[in-house]
């Protein structure tokens, strides 16, 4: 991936940040991991808005109960992520949704490549890389991570030999972007990701190829993506 500077504040917290402040962290993603397993739906739902209560129940019904507490989790995970840090936001969303199990479009959807919505996500517990990496990213962004900060990466995976996706944070214009991955979960600089070869990224409104060195090479609107213009209308559908 691109190789320039982290900001020395991302690599403080990264390498000295706090025993406590790690123990907060862990403790509240097993709150996460209870509330999807034992909880009951009435406390889920104390901070959930009517629309997402009434999707989670719609989800529910398609995929099961399951599906409606994951759901209400996701959103309490929004709920109490709101006022921390990034990085600690980065990490939450990270491994909330590497729980959910990989399993290939075919095998799922019947279908060589869909990028599926985080609903539809949750709902099957499982998906592909770029539904991982399309989770995260629309997750980050209603905690209000601007656009311009995170990118949707297809990579080459070189060890796997195959294609993948990753969601890449700049704490600024000129940082290493720090990767959100489900095939290595810890957060990392891209600088230390050699086993990914960099093809294309995009966000909500560009579209990159990219180059050896710097942020790609802008080629239009990431509207031209087939996919994600597909994702983004079934996603607005559901939610609005």
């Amino acid at each position: 991936m691109q190789s320039l500077s982290l900001t020395s504040s991302f690599a403080v917290r990264k390498r000295f940040g706090s025993f406590f402040s790690y123990l907060r962290s862990s403790k509240r993603l097993v709150c996460v991991l209870l509330i999807m397993c034992l909880v009951p739906h009435w406390w889920l739902y104390a901070d959930v808005s009517d629309k997402y209560r009434k999707l989670a129940k719609q989800a529910g019904t398609v995929y099961g109960a399951g599906a409606e507490k994951r759901i209400l989790a996701w959103r309490k995970l929004i709920d109490d992520s709101r006022s921390l840090p990034i990085v600690d936001q980065l990490t939450q969303v990270n491994n909330f949704f590497n729980q959910m199990d990989f399993v290939d479009d075919m095998t799922l959807w019947g279908k060589e490549d869909y990028w599926a919505t985080p609903i539809e996500f949750l709902g099957m517990q499982a998906g592909d890389c770029e539904d991982f990496t399309i989770a995260k990213y629309f997750t980050l962004r209603e905690l209000g991570v601007p656009d311009e900060k995170l990118r949707l990466v297809y990579v080459k995976a070189l060890k796997l030999n195959q294609h993948h996706m990753v969601l890449a944070y700049y704490h600024k214009p000129t940082s290493v972007p720090v990767l959100l991955d489900n095939l290595d979960k810890e957060l990392k600089p891209a600088s230390k990701r050699n086993d990914l070869l960099p093809i294309y990224s995009f966000n909500a409104e560009n579209l990159w190829l990219s180059k050896e060195k710097g942020r790609g090479v802008l080629v239009g609107g990431s509207s031209r993506l087939s996919l994600w213009t597909d994702l983004n209308n079934r996603f607005n559908t559901m939610t609005n």
